[in-house]
């Protein structure tokens, strides 16, 4: 029982691999964080990173791998808690939550589908704050989970961007109980 469902996640990989490679786009590697064409879907994000002044690592550091959510994903989950954080003096609660969407390393989405497939459907990574995604496929989408169960869809995948690669997600990511108990 266990080879054809081997098989079946094999060849799904291989599919889903095939699919998203077709589908990367290469954008200008001297584009700052947010100077591509994604940056009208992107206010809120590109804000948030210019306001924790996090523009600068990501620009000069890295390689990394940004879990984009759009504007929309933001407005969803309370774009009022967002517009808080971004003009507190302290930003050390808005830096942590961007430090959720952002893992060390250049993963695109054919090496996300290769790790899932070396993990049996499931692929873990860490990010720069500490805490895992766990990748896994919903069809033909990679679908990420945080620690308590919270999923993100990449609905645009494999923005290249300098040292970055960026993958547009429908959620915010806050592995955390309860949205007020950011550190």
């Amino acid at each position: 029982m266990k080879a054809p469902f081997s098989k079946i996640l094999l060849g799904l990989c291989l599919v889903s691999s095939t699919w998203v490679s077709a589908q990367e786009t290469v954008v200008d590697n001297k584009e700052t964080i947010g100077e591509n064409h994604q940056s009208e879907q992107h206010k809120i994000l590109f804000a948030a990173v210019k306001a924790t002044e996090m523009d600068a690592i990501l620009d000069n550091a890295g390689p990394f791998t940004v879990f984009a959510p759009s504007d929309a994903a933001f407005e969803r989950f309370s774009k009022g808690r967002i517009e808080e954080l971004m003009n507190s003096q302290d930003k050390s609660a808005l830096k942590s939550l961007l430090g959720y969407h952002i893992v060390a390393g250049h993963l695109t989405a054919s090496r996300i589908l290769r790790a899932m497939c070396k993990g049996n459907g499931k692929a873990s990574f860490t990010t720069i704050q500490g805490k895992k995604l766990v990748a896994h496929l919903d069809g033909y989408d990679i679908v990420l989970t945080d620690p308590v169960g919270n999923t993100a869809r990449i609905t645009t995948a494999d923005v290249s961007q300098g040292n970055r690669v960026i993958h547009e997600i429908d959620s915010v990511i806050v592995p955390t109980h309860a949205w007020g108990s950011l550190p």
